[in-house]
């Protein structure tokens, strides 16, 4: 689902509640993820993404847990 910011920007929601109730992101969907990153491969801001702390927090284990599966480059530059 997505969502406009005030700037008129569409922002991706990246972040699922389970059947429990828990909030929780994904790091399978390397898709989604790609958009919270940088062309340089950095993960971007709290400011950037919209989220909050917590969710910060679990968006930047998922990226660093794709990264780890391969799903995510560690950087853009191909040597």
């Amino acid at each position: 689902m997505a969502e406009f910011t005030r700037f008129g920007t569409q922002r991706v929601k990246i972040t699922a509640k389970s059947s429990i109730g828990k909030t929780y992101i994904d790091y399978k969907r390397a898709d989604d993820l790609r958009r919270m990153l940088t062309p340089n491969g950095k993960i971007q801001g709290r400011k950037r993404t919209g989220l909050n702390a917590y969710e910060q927090r679990l968006a930047a284990q998922a990226i660093k847990r794709a990264r780890y599966m391969s799903l995510l480059p560690f950087t853009s530059a191909t040597l």
